[in-house]
């Protein structure tokens, strides 16, 4: 019995080490993201026209030693008459720069009131907010939000991130055990 409990640990060590080896070397499949683009512009009758079409951006790349998002405009441009002026696509490659906060910390202290051998300490409510902000030259604020997001799911949905990972080793546990 020993043996075999010994033999099914191995496997499991051996399986989720595969697992985290194919995870770190397989290359991240391109994510075509379409983008929404409208804008104006004076048409040859000196009315205003629109333009409604997408960016796709196909890939991130580093241009000019700095990240940029590669990809196509595709839209069509409309007069003041609502007549179709034409459609076009364009290549484009456009700087990009991660800012913006994530949550750490929110923590809401109601009031305390200690007396302390004669000192009498009084203390309303406290409400402690700590945000971390992301960008260039924002180290621990970089480091934390990406911390803070290890465990949640991917927007798209599904288990991804370190979440989807443990629950693949988990499901790999069971199937040995099952088998045993």
């Amino acid at each position: 019995m020993l043996k075999r409990s010994l033999v099914a640990m191995l496997a499991a060590f051996m399986l989720a080490g595969a697992a985290l080896a194919a995870t770190a070397t397989a290359a991240p499949k391109p994510a075509n993201v379409p983008v929404p683009v409208t804008g104006t512009f004076t048409d040859a009758l000196g009315g205003t026209g629109t333009f409604t079409g997408t960016y796709t951006i196909n890939r991130v790349a580093k241009s000019g030693g700095a990240l940029a998002a590669v990809g196509s405009v595709t839209g069509t441009a409309v007069d003041s008459t609502g007549a179709t002026v034409g459609s076009a696509t364009q290549a484009v490659t456009v700087p990009l720069q991660a800012a913006g906060t994530c949550d750490i910390l929110h923590l809401t202290l109601g009031p305390l009131d200690l007396n302390l051998l004669g000192l009498v300490i009084h203390l309303d409510r406290v409400v402690l907010d700590i945000t971390a902000e992301q960008g260039p030259g924002n180290l621990l604020g970089n480091l934390l939000c990406a911390v803070a997001g290890l465990l949640d799911p991917p927007t798209g949905g599904g288990g991804g991130g370190l979440s989807g990972l443990l629950n693949a080793i988990i499901g790999l546990l069971n199937q040995i055990l099952g088998q045993l």
